[in-house]
């Protein structure tokens, strides 16, 4: 009974965070925390986080397979670029104290957030700038080198640090002209899912995994990924928006005071 209780804990927080980031990211805070709880050592807890969270990702963005098909070249693009960033941002992360990176994290969550919140101005004026420099304007499917290299800063954050990688896509995406909430959060999805197979891959090899643990959260997690995408394409845009920006704000306003406290 006493390894019981840990193990339905880590059950019920990878099955919580599978659902979140399904619908709007910050599900690492569900899981992460359950297991330290259960008595996982921290860096044992990350990489496994990530490795079990993974499938989730997948489960998630296939549930969006038809919002996905419609950006073909554009997710042949991305997956590309959230690749190579998955990459950089882990071998940035070898090279970075976790002091420095803690002082950055809330002012990235913060423009993120806002960037999403005001992604529509923003849009606008990016178009009207466009206009004055005589480029096209009309509406077409993105996939410019601004936004790849947009993407590709966003990946390597997601490499160094996943917490919040979710806003920062959508922020990404947003500001690329892509309006439909639920197409945003099925590329949302796939380029979760890329970026973690990079890090899940190198804690792998590295043998850093709590395999008991693991695996319980592999099966809770991917069904709560699985769960929450098609909770998300049930909510009307403007709530999942809402939900987006909540968490968005929720999860800066966590790490200014973790920033602030330690």
């Amino acid at each position: 009974m006493t390894e019981l209780l840990p193990m339905l804990l880590v059950a019920g927080g990878a099955f919580l965070a599978g659902a979140m980031n399904a619908m709007a990211g910050g599900g690492t805070f569900f899981s992460f925390p359950a297991l330290l709880a259960a008595g996982v050592p921290p860096v044992t807890a990350n990489a496994s986080n990530t490795v079990a969270l993974w499938p989730a990702s997948l489960s998630s963005a296939w549930a969006y397979r038809q919002e996905l098909a419609r950006h073909k070249t554009w997710v042949i693009g991305l997956t590309v670029v959230s690749f190579f960033g998955g990459i950089g941002g882990g071998l940035l992360l070898l090279a970075t104290s976790n002091d420095a990176f803690a002082k950055m994290i809330p002012w990235l969550l913060l423009i993120a957030t806002a960037l999403f919140a005001f992604s529509n101005q923003v849009g606008s004026l990016v178009k009207r700038i466009k206009g004055c420099l005589g480029q096209q304007t009309e509406k077409s499917t993105p996939g410019g080198f601004g936004g790849l290299l947009f993407q590709f800063i966003v990946a390597v954050y997601g490499g160094f640090f996943g917490a919040g990688q979710g806003i920062l896509t959508l922020a990404a995406l947003s500001i690329q002209g892509i309006t439909n909430v639920q197409e945003l959060n099925g590329l949302k999805n796939w380029i979760a899912a890329v970026t973690y197979s990079v890090s899940a891959l190198t804690f792998i090899i590295a043998g850093a995994i709590s395999w008991p643990h693991t695996l319980v959260m592999l099966l809770t997690a991917t069904l709560g990924g699985y769960a929450g995408a098609l909770l998300a394409k049930r909510l009307p845009g403007l709530w999942l928006k809402r939900l987006v920006i909540a968490v968005g704000a929720g999860l800066t306003l966590i790490y200014f005071y973790k920033s602030h406290v330690s």
